[in-house]
C-alpha cells in the first residue's frame, strides 16, 4: 500500500505519495495567491485552497495507481482559520498567520490573564497571530460572521471536513490556536471562556497519528482516491517536517526554508522556561507521542526571495520559462561566493521570534553605487539566515543547543543556499534525501496510524536519510561571526524609528 502526505501551506499546497519504504511515487503542487484587502491584512481564499488541494490529491493519486493510496494525513500551516456556516459555506476568507489586524488584541488578553498564565496553559507566548485572536477579531468587528459560524477551522481540520469526516485537529496544530490545554490535550475552558469562544465550534483535538475514519466512497472519488482510504490525524507543518527529517531526539533541529523560515528542535519533555516566554518561543506537542518541540521563526522567510523574484527578476522569469529551468537557479547563479557587507533586516511582515514586533519594517543597509544585483540576492539569503541565527542563539541560551540542522523545504535543494547557511550558522547543515519532509512526516503518521509502521518515531529514524552534509567553511564562518555581531545591533538601533513610519 502507498501513503499520501498532504501539506497545506500559506502560498501553496503539495501532495506526495510514498511507498512504505519512504520512496516518492508521485507528487503534485499548486500555488495560490495571498490577498491584501487592507494594509497589514493578509488572507487566503479558502475555496481556492480547497480546490488546489483537491487538484494535487487527484494528480498525485492518479500517478500512483499501480500502488493505490490506502491512508493519508494532512499537515498544514498553523494559526490560519476560516469561519464556516451551517450550510458548509465559507463566511469569510481565511486569515493567515502573519495578518496584523489582531495585534491590538494583545492588550485585550493582558487585561484578562497574565502572559505567564496563558503560557502555562497553552505553551504559547501571547501574540495576536494565534487562532484565538483571529476568531475574537470576528467577534468584535464582524459579529455577522461570528454569529453565523458553526465552525472555526484551521486548514488541517477544514480538509478533514472536506473529506467527508468529522472535523478533527491534532494536538500540535490545536496548540497553535492558543486555546488548548496542552497538559490535558483538550480545549481550555479557561481560555475559551475568557474569549467567548464555544469549544463546540472548534474541531475535535486528538493525538497525531490517530485514525479519524474511512473517507466516504463518493468523496474519495471526487478527490481521485480509491475506495477505502483511511484518514489519519496529521499535524502542524513544522512538527510534521521534523518527523520527516528525523528530528525525534535532542541536539538536532530542522531548518525549514519555505514561505516562513523555521528552526524546530525536539525535547523529551515539556519545557516551561521563563527565558522561552521572554523570547516569545512556544513549546508544544510534537507529532511524536511523548515529545515536544520549540518553534522559532521569521515570517518574511523565503517570501523575501519570492518578493525579489516578482519585483526585480522579470527577465529571469522569462529566460527560465523559455529554457524550462527553475527561475531561482538563474537568480542564485549571480551571487558572489563570499559574504557581502550588506545587511537586510527581514522584517517585511511582522517579525516572528524573538521580537514579536508587528510594527517593524524591512531594511536594506550598506548600499553603494558599486553594489551589484548578485550581492543584493546574496544579502537577501544572508538577512533571513542572520535572523534565524539570532533565534538559534536564543535557543542555546535556553538550554536547547543545536549541534546540526536538518534542512527541509524548497530551499534545501539549493547547494548555494545550504552552504551559505552552514557558513553563517557555523554548524553543519544536512540536506535530506526527501526535501519535502512535511509530506513525508504526514505520510509516516498515516502509516503509523494504520499499522504499517511500529511507531512514528521508529519510522522516522528508518526513513529519514541525509543526502548531503554542508560543513562551514572556516574563513567565511569567521567573517560571518563578526558580521553577525553587527547584525544584532541593527534592529535595536532602528526599532523606534521604524515604528514611526
Amino acid at each position: 500500500m502507498s501513503l499520501l502526505g498532504i501539506d497545506v501551506g500559506t502560498t501553496g499546497c503539495k501532495a506526495v505519495v510514498f511507498d512504505e519504504g519512504g520512496r516518492i511515487l508521485s507528487s503534485a503542487y499548486r500555488e495560490y495567491p495571498l490577498h491584501f484587502p487592507q494594509t497589514g491584512w493578509i488572507e487566503l481564499d479558502s475555496n481556492r485552497v480547497v480546490k488546489s488541494v483537491r487538484d494535487v490529491v487527484r494528480e498525485s493519486a492518479g500517478k500512483a495507481k499501480k500502488d493505490p493510496v490506502r491512508a493519508l494525513a494532512v499537515a498544514s500551516q498553523g494559526e490560519a482559520v476560516t469561519p464556516i456556516g451551517a450550510d458548509g459555506k465559507f463566511l469569510h476568507n481565511g486569515i493567515v498567520t502573519f495578518d496584523a489586524r489582531t495585534a491590538p488584541l494583545v492588550d485585550w488578553w493582558e487585561q484578562k490573564l497574565p502572559r505567564q498564565r496563558i503560557f502555562e496553559i497553552s505553551g504559547m507566548p501571547l501574540h495576536g497571530m494565534y487562532t484565538a485572536s483571529k476568531i475574537l477579531w470576528w467577534q468584535q468587528n464582524r459579529p455577522d460572521v461570528f454569529s453565523k459560524a458553526k465552525r472555526f477551522l484551521c486548514y488541517q481540520d477544514l480538509m478533514i471536513q472536506q473529506l467527508g469526516l468529522t472535523p478533527t485537529i491534532d494536538l500540535s496544530l490545536a496548540a497553535r490556536t492558543m486555546l488548548l490545554d496542552i497538559d490535558k490535550g483538550v480545549w481550555s475552558n479557561e481560555l475559551c471562556g475568557f474569549a467567548g469562544i464555544d469549544p463546540a465550534t472548534l474541531a475535535k483535538p486528538v493525538p497525531a497519528g490517530s485514525v479519524i475514519g474511512e473517507v466516504p466512497a463518493k468523496v474519495a472519488k471526487s478527490f481521485g482516491l480509491p475506495a477505502g482510504v483511511v484518514a489519519v490525524a496529521g499535524g502542524h507543518d513544522q512538527p510534521c517536517g521534523a518527523l520527516g527529517a528525523g528530528v525525534v531526539e535532542d541536539g538536532v533541529g530542522t531548518y525549514a526554508t519555505g514561505t516562513v523560515e523555521c528552526i524546530t528542535p525536539a525535547f523529551g519533555k515539556r519545557v516551561v522556561d521563563p527565558r522561552l516566554l521572554a523570547n516569545n518561543i512556544a513549546c508544544y506537542p510534537h507529532v511524536v507521542s511523548g515529545l515536544f518541540v520549540a518553534l522559532t521563526f521569521n515570517f518574511t522567510g523565503g517570501s523575501l526571495l519570492k518578493w525579489y523574484r516578482d519585483t526585480f527578476a522579470g527577465g529571469e522569469k522569462e529566460k527560465a520559462k523559455k529554457a524550462k529551468r527553475d527561475v531561482y537557479d538563474l537568480i542564485l547563479s549571480e551571487i558572489p561566493k563570499d559574504p557581502t557587507s550588506l545587511y537586510i533586516l527581514p522584517h517585511f511582515t511582522a517579525t516572528g521570534t524573538p521580537h514579536f514586533d508587528t510594527n517593524s519594517k524591512g531594511v536594506i543597509a550598506g548600499l553603494r553605487l558599486s553594489t551589484t544585483r548578485g550581492e543584493i540576492v546574496r544579502a537577501v539569503l544572508e538577512g533571513v539566515t542572520y535572523e534565524m541565527a539570532l533565534n538559534a542563539s536564543v535557543l542555546g541560551e535556553c538550554g536547547a543547543e543545536i549541534a546540526s540542522f536538518r534542512a527541509i523545504g524548497g530551499g534545501a535543494k539549493s547547494a548555494t543556499w545550504m552552504q551559505l547557511k552552514a557558513d553563517l550558522l557555523g554548524k553543519p547543515v544536512q540536506a535530506m534525501r526527501v526535501s519535502e519532509a512535511v509530506c513525508l512526516g504526514a505520510a509516516i503518521l498515516a502509516g503509523a496510524g494504520t499499522g504499517v509502521y511500529k511507531s512514528a518515531r521508529d519510522a522516522s529514524l528508518k526513513l529519514s536519510k541525509v543526502e548531503r552534509t554542508y560543513k562551514p567553511d572556516a574563513k567565511r564562518a569567521e567573517i560571518y561571526r563578526d558580521r553577525f555581531s553587527r547584525y544584532r545591533e541593527l534592529y535595536p538601533a532602528l526599532r523606534d524609528w521604524l515604528h514611526t513610519i
